[in-house]
């Protein structure tokens, strides 16, 4: 085998081993941009006494977050997405009537935003003990969201204690 032929291989050789480098750290680069925006809903119950309490909905991650779906059931029985008409089916039912805050599909949740969903601005739990054994015992919401980047499906679910 000639000198000419060996560098020639050599060279190739280099070359694959570069583009194998740079495609990986390429894939590595795109996987920390996506981890960097990346959201995380959280959906909490809170009840201290004389303060707001109820469902709380935090986005702790580091990212904004777009729903992309919603559900909420009550016993059992799928009242909708959670939007200003089955909050309000699910208000309607209740003899105190508490605050909502509701959202659409495709609607941004920012990083570091926190709401509550379903609340009362002064607990009482002799005046709230119907709104707390829905959001305790009777009623399941479920999120589905992403990041900027789309196609995720993440979701937040707060589940009835059992």
């Amino acid at each position: 085998m000639k000198a000419e032929t060996v560098t020639a291989i050599c060279a190739v050789v280099i070359a694959v081993a570069s583009l194998v480098v740079s495609v990986y750290q390429t894939r590595a680069m795109r996987q920390h941009n996506r981890h960097s925006v990346r959201p995380m809903l959280q959906l909490h119950r809170g009840w201290p006494a004389r303060g707001r309490a109820g469902i709380r909905l935090i986005n702790s991650g580091l990212g904004p977050a777009i729903i992309v779906d919603s559900t909420v059931t009550v016993d059992g029985e799928v009242i909708g997405s959670w939007n200003a008409p089955s909050a309000d089916r699910i208000r309607e039912r209740l003899t105190v009537l508490p605050s909502a805050v509701t959202f659409n599909e495709h609607e941004v949740i920012a990083t570091d935003s926190e709401q509550y969903l379903l609340s009362v601005p002064s607990y009482e739990p002799q005046n709230h003990a119907e709104l707390e054994d829905l959001i305790n015992r009777r009623l399941t919401l479920k999120i589905c969201y992403e990041s900027l980047y789309g196609g995720e499906n993440y979701t937040a679910v707060l589940r009835p204690i059992r």
